[in-house]
This record gives structure tokens, sequence and C-alpha cells, in this order.
């Protein structure tokens, strides 16, 4: 089984990190590839990065020419584009943010989301109430930190992780859930310390991508996620545009 891991920003060494992630929650007989967008922000942090970052991953996938693949793992909690990599692809697609949200109901009652920046709140609210799961989440909290930072200090990310999860845990989450690609890592020693459960949304979706695989399912075709419109589109970035 093989499965296709994309990250939302152009941005290699956070492709690399959550591909590890992924490999580490994937069984032995599944091989991640990961998938960078050639254009597309740095980091997706706001509706408009957001919204290039959809079109960027899109592009990416329809042209891609790499090993065929049997499901595809969307790694940008609250970006968008998961409805459009439906229609477009003919495997099983797993949003990490609807993934965690999804595992998180499934241990406790309450969930909570801990996230970068508060300005990215807005979009992951979207994206639960979208995929089903909003009524479960009693908070969506910011550590203040950017989405490339949390790689360059691990202790600062880490205590600004713990301090955003315990006003989540304080406002009735019983389940955590890390709402950043790029906080891949931290689920063990933050659950340690709080007590609690917390869902890593790249090994949720993988596991949950390897079950759809297995059980041999895939995405319906009966009504909104039927094939694009036969039509003529214009795609990709134009030349000399930022």
């Amino acid at each position: 089984m093989r499965i296709v891991v994309t990250n939302c920003n152009t941005t290699q060494e956070m492709t690399a990190e959550i591909v590890r992630g992924a490999r580490a929650a994937a069984g032995p007989g599944t091989a991640v590839t990961g998938l960078t967008p050639v254009w597309g922000p740095e980091s997706a942090e706001g509706w408009l990065d957001s919204y290039l970052s959809a079109a960027a991953v899109l592009d990416a996938l329809r042209t891609y020419g790499g090993p065929p693949y049997d499901a595809v793992v969307m790694a940008g909690f609250g970006e968008h584009g998961r409805e459009g990599v439906r229609e477009l692809v003919d495997v099983p697609v797993v949003d990490i943010t609807e993934a965690a949200a999804h595992l998180a109901c499934l241990l406790g009652r309450r969930y909570g989301v801990v996230t970068t920046l508060d300005r990215s709140r807005g979009q992951i609210e979207d994206s639960l109430e979208t995929a089903g799961v909003a009524r479960n989440c009693v908070a969506v909290a910011g550590t203040g930190l950017g989405v490339l930072d949390l790689a360059g200090d691990p202790g600062r990310t880490e205590a600004a992780f713990l301090a955003a999860a315990e006003r989540v845990r304080d406002a009735g989450a019983e389940v955590l859930v890390l709402g950043c690609a790029g906080m891949t890592g931290l689920q063990r020693v933050v659950g340690e310390k709080l007590g609690v459960p917390v869902v890593d949304g790249v090994g949720a979706a993988v596991k949950l991508a390897e079950s759809l695989v297995t059980l041999g399912l895939t995405t319906s075709r009966a009504g909104s996620y039927r094939k694009p419109l036969a039509k003529r589109r214009v795609w990709g970035a134009a030349p000399g545009r930022p």
C-alpha cells in the first residue's frame, strides 16, 4: 500500500517532518510518499494562504508523476481543498483535521484543538463544522507561534503548546488535538504532562487511510463528489507572479 501525504505549503523541511511522522504511524506494509506543492505560500496562516494552498495542492496531485498510490492524506490542519481533492482522485482522501477530530470523539465526549496562530481558529472551526464534528469541540486555542517557528526551538514550542492546552483542558476538553501538521511528535510528552489523550492528525489520518484501503472503500461518486465536469481549465501560477 502507498499513501501520498500532501504538505499544504512549499517548505520542504516541513514536508520531511510530516513524512517522518506519517511513516512512524504507518503499518509495515505501507509506503509513504511526501508531496510538496511547487507554488503557493511557504506557510499557510490565514484565509488567503489557505485558498492558495488548496489550489496548489490540487495542482500538485493533478500533475503527480510518482509511483501509483492507494490513498491521499492531506496534511494541512484547517486548510481548504479537501472536497476538491475528493473529486479529483479515485482513491480515499483523508484530511488530518477531520481524522483527528473523529478519533478524538472516540476517546472522550469533548475535545479541544491547540493550533499555531489565533488567526487560524476560524478556518479550523469551519472545517470541523463541514466535517460534522464541531459539536464536540469545546475550544480552539492558539499558541502564538507561527508554522515556521515550531521547529526552531522545541522547548519554546512545547511550553507554548502546554500553556494553550491547559486553557483548552480547563474549558472542558477531555481529549486534545494537535492543530498543525508541524506539531507532529508532541503528542506523547504533552499527553503525559496533562494526563489526557493527545491526537496527532497526521498519524490519525494515516491509520484511517490504511483502514479504508484495507476495507476496499473509497469516495462515493453517487452525489457530492462526482468526478469534475469535462471543461477547459487553466492551471498553475502565472510566470513571474509571487
